[in-house]
């Protein structure tokens, strides 16, 4: 018998009946591990160890991987209230050696909880791990209770940048916390001599072949990479090839106000009112006043984001990565109207406005997705100005502040104003400076949700017509769940694949607008395309559709 399918109200996809077992709402981003991996530091101390932890830990958060930090040291402060001097960290001081161990196990037992049984995909353990005693502890720990391990070694033998990092972030430490700076730097000095002595570095020609692992040489001089295991290794590796430690300042800022803006309108390609080309010349002599060498500007694709860089007189580049996110039948609506319109959907995404998906749009999840490429190339680049919208500008900022899904929709990114983002040790300082031009506030803030949307009675499904196609069936009708109608789906052998972006509607008249002049084409060629398709059944008060629409992400 075929299997009746639900779909989800919010991110319009397929779900199992509810005597089947299903991943927690929270858990629906992407499943990027078939099990728990747990990410061993490697390295002396001052070689930026905490740095890649924090900072992959929020890449990886950001992209929808539960990922946590677990500091040693912490755990180590925790025991040991009042930190003396370097003596604590002697390999001839077995007092200090077994609180060591003991905090290290403590750490490795939160480590489980948090992969076995608080739903984490990814767990960071930072220390130094310099021996392969410890090392082999972890690897046997890991071993008894299924979990992938992939080591990241820092090695750095630079003078110069191993004391910049003292200075930066070592001397600022509670362990330093009623100390001078020479003698807080004298004592780190001493604490690096105890681990040198047993440092064992990663050995991937002989001792450590079997192992999977990168090496980053001299913070990103040179790589070592050994035996890559899946996806999400290749993905933390790509992302740590990326990555730099060089001063720079990143500036966010949306178009000037559009005419959409004015109306009250989201989506759409309109071009700017005359406050949003007062505001592009504004930001014209704001970026000559900064007197940044080669800063580079980046746009979407959309008219109002590029009329605002023409004014700037400099060259830029076009992202189509940086359109705004796609509000599918709801382009070029006001919130009246749809409120009024699709009075479902209006709940809905104010429900779960992270994972809730526009018909034939998208999600903010769908969104971060689509912007990773974009993050990426701003990790290698120095001074880089990013002309974008309000969607997409939550979804940057949520990546250098560190916020949460629930948090990303909410950001405050007004018009007319540029953030200005400045990488620290471990994290991003960030300045918002207002260019003094007036504009409309498109912000709405978190509202009061109730409850779920109103009941729907489901109807009686009308016949089911066969396609052309022998053996190939879809049907949809209404039910409950939750007090929310759902569609199910029944498909016969040869299943009718159906793209997440282009799903049946909760409220009727399914009717996209096309952004740009260009999706025409598209629309032509999938009507052509759907002509091949068997018909499709569906309730009177949802038209038919192309089953194959516009991919929402690009």
């Amino acid at each position: 018998m075929p299997m009746e399918l639900t779909q989800s109200r919010i991110q319009k996809i397929w779900l199992p009946p509810d005597n089947h077992p299903a991943l927690p709402h929270r858990s629906c981003g992407p499943q990027l591990t078939n099990s728990p991996t747990v990410i061993v530091m490697v390295g002396l101390p001052a070689r930026g160890k905490t740095y890649i932890s924090k900072k992959l830990t929020r890449y990886l958060n950001w992209i929808g991987v539960p990922t946590k930090v677990f500091n040693v040291g912490e755990y180590r402060r925790e025991a040991v209230k009042h930190y003396s001097s370097y003596d604590f960290f002697r390999p001839d001081n077995e007092e200090a050696m077994k609180v060591r161990k003991q905090c290290a196990l403590a750490a490795l037992r939160d480590v489980k909880v948090y992969l076995s049984e608080e739903g984490g995909q990814i767990a960071v353990f930072d220390a130094t791990n310099t021996t392969r005693e410890r090392r082999s502890m972890i690897l046997h720990f890991a071993k008894e209770n299924g979990f992938k391990v992939f080591f990241i070694e820092s090695v750095c033998n630079d003078p110069t940048v191993v004391a910049t990092n003292i200075m930066e972030v070592k001397l600022s430490s509670p362990d330093y916390k009623d100390c001078n700076s020479n003698d807080a730097m004298e004592d780190f000095m001493k604490r690096i001599s105890c681990y040198q002595s047993s440092y064992q570095p990663l050995d991937p020609d002989d001792y450590d072949r079997e192992l999977s692992l990168i090496k980053v040489i001299d913070v990103g001089r040179r790589y070592l990479v050994n035996r890559v295991q899946d996806h999400i290794q290749s993905r933390i590796v790509y992302y740590l090839m990326n990555i730099h430690v060089q001063p720079r300042t990143i500036y966010l800022c949306r178009h000037g106000e559009s005419e959409s803006n004015l109306k009250g309108r989201i989506g759409g390609d309109s071009g700017l009112s005359i406050r949003g080309k007062k505001f592009s010349i504004a930001l014209k002599h704001f970026v000559q006043e900064q007197n940044l060498k080669d800063l580079k500007v980046w746009t979407s694709q959309l008219k109002r984001t590029i009329q605002t860089a023409e004014a700037l007189d400099m060259p830029y580049e076009q992202w189509k990565a940086l359109n705004e996110i796609d509000a599918g039948v709801c382009e070029e609506m006001t919130y009246d109207e749809i409120k009024e319109k699709y009075p479902e959907e209006f709940i809905l995404r104010d429900q779960d406005k992270y994972y809730y998906r526009y018909p034939s749009g998208e999600s903010y999840q769908d969104l971060v997705q689509r912007l990773e490429p974009v993050i990426m190339e701003l990790e290698r680049q120095e001074n880089v100005l990013v002309i974008c919208h309000q969607a997409v500008m939550r979804c940057l900022l949520a990546y250098f502040l560190d916020k949460s899904a629930e948090e990303m929709p909410y950001l405050k990114c007004p018009l007319h104003t540029v953030l200005k983002l400045t990488p620290v040790a471990y994290g991003c300082r960030v300045e918002s400076i207002s260019l003094n031009v007036e504009a409309v506030n498109t912000h709405r803030d978190r509202p009061e949700v109730s409850g779920p949307p109103p009941p729907v009675e489901p109807s009686s499904p009308p016949p089911c017509v066969q396609g052309k196609a022998p053996g190939r069936r879809l049907c949809f009708r209404k039910t409950l769940r939750d007090g929310c109608p759902l569609l199910d789906a029944k498909k016969g052998p040869n299943t009718l694949m159906r793209r997440n972006s282009v799903t049946p509607l909760a409220s009727p008249e399914p009717t996209k607008k096309p952004r740009i002049n260009s999706f025409e084409e598209h629309v032509a060629a999938a009507a052509a395309a759907s002509a091949a398709l068997p018909t499709i059944c569906m309730p009177p008060e949802v038209p038919t559709q192309p089953l194959l629409g516009k991919a929402c992400l690009t």
